[in-house]
C-alpha cells in the first residue's frame, strides 16, 4: 500500500510539473517504443512448440506462431492441464505477466517493462485450465511455482535457453512462537553464448535471502551450511548454472515444510544441451538417521538437534558440447 502510495505522490507531482497533457503523450510514447522493439525481436524469431511436465504429471503446453510480415505473433496455451485439484494453478494474471516478462527479456533495447510489449501478442489461455482457473481453485504455488514453468516453456518454444531451476524452493518452518518463510536459489539456463549462472533466484522471482547473523540472532536455528553445488549445472557447449545446498539446523521443535518443483522433472537443455539436475529434499534426524521426501510438497515435524536440507536443481545446458 505504501508503494502505490508513494507512485499515486509522484505522478501527481509530475502532472504538476509538466501537465497532464505532456504526462499523457509520454506514457503512450513509452508503449509505443515497447511495442516496436517486441516487433523487431518478432523479426528474427521462428515457431516453436513445447510441453513442459510438472513432477505430478500435469503439464504446460505451448504454441507459438510467428507472422514476421505483420511483425505479430499468437501464443497458445491450449492442451496445458485442466484445473487442478491442488494449489498449482495460476490465475491468468500470472500467465500474463510470464508470456511479457519473457519478450521483454529477448529486446535488446533499454526499454521500461510495460503493456506496450504485449501489443504485438495474441495470447490464448484455456478457461477453466490450471492457467486460468475457476474460482474457488487454489492458486497459491501459481505465482511461486507455475510462473517459472510458464516462462521456461516458452523459452524452450523460442529455442533460446535451457530451463533454469524452475522453482523458488520454498521454505517455511514455524511453531506457536516462531513463524519463518525464505526461497532458495539455483542455477540458471545456459544459452548461446553465455553459461548459465550459479546460486541465483530465476525469472519470475527476485526475492532476497535473510543474513545468516540476522537469521541466528532471531529465530532458534543455525545456518550449518549454504554452498553451491559445483559442477551440478547441466553440460553443453554453454553450461548451466549450478544449484545450492542450504542446511538449516533446529535449536526446538518446528513444523517445517516445502513447496517447490523439479524433484523428479529435471530442468531441459536447449539446443543439444543436457538437462540441469533436479533438487532433493531431506531431514538428517540428531540420531544419525535420515528422513526424505522424493516429492516438492512435504511437511514434517522437526525436534531439536534435527538438520533440514534443501538441494536445488540446476540450470540447462546449451548446445552440443
Amino acid at each position: 500500500i505504501a508503494s502505490c502510495e508513494k507512485g499515486v505522490i509522484e505522478l501527481r507531482n509530475m502532472v504538476d510539473h509538466f501537465g497532464l497533457d505532456v504526462v499523457e503523450a509520454y506514457m503512450g510514447h513509452v508503449q509505443d517504443n515497447a511495442e516496436e522493439a517486441v516487433r523487431r525481436v518478432l523479426g528474427v524469431l521462428s515457431d516453436g512448440h513445447f510441453v513442459y511436465p510438472f513432477d505430478d504429471g500435469s503439464q504446460i503446453e505451448v504454441d507459438i506462431k510467428i507472422d514476421r510480415d505483420a511483425r505479430e505473433a499468437v501464443i497458445d496455451f491450449t492442451g496445458s492441464s485442466d484445473q487442478l485439484p491442488g494449489n498449482y494453478n495460476a490465475p491468468r494474471a500470472v500467465c500474463m505477466a510470464a508470456v511479457l516478462y519473457v519478450f521483454r527479456t529477448l529486446v535488446d533495447d533499454d526499454i521500461p517493462l510495460n503493456s506496450g510489449c504485449l501489443k504485438p501478442l495474441k495470447v490464448i489461455i484455456p478457461a477453466g485450465s490450471m492457467l486460468d482457473p475457476v474460482y474457488p481453485a487454489a492458486v497459491v504455488a501459481g505465482n511461486v511455482e507455475t510462473s517459472q514453468n510458464i516462462t521456461d516453456a516458452l523459452f524452450g518454444a523460442l529455442g533460446v535457453m535451457g530451463a533454469a531451476q524452475g522453482t523458488m524452493n520454498n521454505f517455511t518452518f514455524g511453531n506457536d512462537v516462531w513463524q519463518y518463510y525464505e526461497t532458495i536459489s539455483g542455477g540458471s539456463g545456459a544459452s548461446e553464448g553465455h553459461d548459465g549462472t550459479a546460486a541465483v533466484q530465476t525469472h519470475m522471482t527476485n526475492t532476497r535471502m535473510t543474513d545468516p547473523e540476522v537469521l541466528e540472532w532471531r529465530f532458534p536455528v543455525l545456518l550449518t551450511s549454504h554452498r553451491i553445488r559445483k559442477n551440478s549445472g547441466g553440460p553443453g557447449k554453454w553450461k548451466g548454472g549450478d544449484g545450492t545446498i542450504r542446511k538449516i539446523k533446529f535449536r526446538e521443535p518446528m513444523t517445517a515444510a516445502v513447496l517447490a518443483s523439479h524433484r523428479v522433472v529435471p530442468p531441459f537443455g536447449a539446443a543439444g544441451g543436457s538437462p540441469g539436475q533436479t533438487g532433493r529434499n531431506w531431514v538428517e534426524r540428531a540420531d544419525g538417521t535420515i528422513d526424505e521426501n522424493p516429492s516438492g510438497r512435504w511437511q514434517v515435524d522437526l525436534e531439536a538437534g534435527d538438520t533440514f536440507v534443501v538441494q536445488t536443481p540446476t540450470g540447462g545446458g546449451y548446445g552440443k558440447k
